[in-house]
């Protein structure tokens, strides 16, 4: 699991780094390649892979989509950090983006590294035909804004100090957390033109999205900054709306391996070559134990 994950990790920056050298020269490169390279497990890329496996889909392909994934994934993650939002002066166990250049910077960063996705999927060397780039490029866009990532960040915030229901925390974890998952799982059956499985494949994507923000959860709650690869129990100083504050640390841990146990039910419904995303679904419930071992 380790390897895979690391192999599709290297490939991925590889790529981004070699896309990168190609742009035109600007000063915001380098801190776009500070948020968006070291360290991170590159999660999304894996089962983006392990779902084309799925449909037989084309890894190199799969490469590219997946770098743009991770342009989101990092622009998501700088401005999420910034002070206005949640004020994290640590990312993946080093000064988040705008701590090491200033947050106009960081900012700017984050921007561009949410337009260079477009590029990415847009670029005449990703061998897709016309109308599949355009879909793809339509998807991640709703994935990223109001109705799924800013969306989400809105609501996490304001969520902040109220009492929240399960279930409106629930949606706000999905928009926020599950949209990037949802597109990594049905860009495989879009690509293959298995349009019948999307419903499902969306489904999945929501379950697995959701199950990786409770696990980040409960690491906040009991982890530490060198499982974390940042500071831990922010969540419960700021007030944030998570289910742990509803369900308890206990009930919490029982819902997500509960969310789990469904996930792989449906996935067996997949066959055979949905072996890997199963291993990246006991990965992502059990990444408090491996992150230490991680080398990317």
């Amino acid at each position: 699991m380790l390897k895979k994950l690391n192999k599709i990790a290297n490939d991925t920056n590889n790529y981004l780094i070699n896309y990168l050298k190609k742009q035109s020269k600007s000063e915001l490169i380098k801190p776009m390649k500070y948020g968006l390279l070291p360290g991170g497990k590159k999660i999304r890329s894996k089962i983006l892979i392990d779902t084309g496996k799925i449909f037989n889909v084309k890894y190199k392909n799969l490469i590219q989509v997946g770098a743009a994934v991770e342009c989101i994934h990092a622009y998501s993650l700088i401005h999420d950090d910034l002070p206005c939002m949640d004020d994290d002066d640590l990312r993946r166990g080093k000064p988040s983006t705008h701590k090491k250049y200033g947050e106009a910077t960081a900012v700017l960063a984050g921007n561009s590294l949410l337009t260079l996705a477009f590029e990415i999927l847009s670029d005449k060397n990703l061998n897709l035909k016309d109308k599949i780039k355009v879909k793809l490029i339509n998807l991640i866009s709703e994935c990223s804004g109001h109705s799924g990532i800013a969306g989400g960040q809105y609501l996490d915030l304001s969520y902040e100090k109220k009492k929240i229901s399960l279930n409106k925390i629930i949606q706000m974890q999905i928009k926020k957390t599950s949209g990037l998952f949802i597109y990594c799982c049905v860009v495989p059956a879009i690509i293959s033109g298995k349009n019948e499985k999307i419903k499902n494949l969306k489904r999945i994507g929501s379950d697995v999205g959701l199950l990786f923000q409770i696990v980040d959860d409960l690491i906040d709650y009991k982890g530490n900054y060198k499982i974390a690869g940042k500071k831990t129990n922010k969540d419960k100083k700021r007030g944030k709306a998570t289910l742990i504050n509803i369900l308890g640390y206990d009930n919490t841990l029982k819902y997500a391996n509960n969310l789990k146990k469904n996930i792989t039910i449906s996935l067996n419904k997949l066959g055979k070559n949905a072996e890997d995303f199963k291993k990246t679904i006991d990965f992502i419930f059990n990444r408090k134990k491996w992150k230490k071992n991680i080398n990317i």
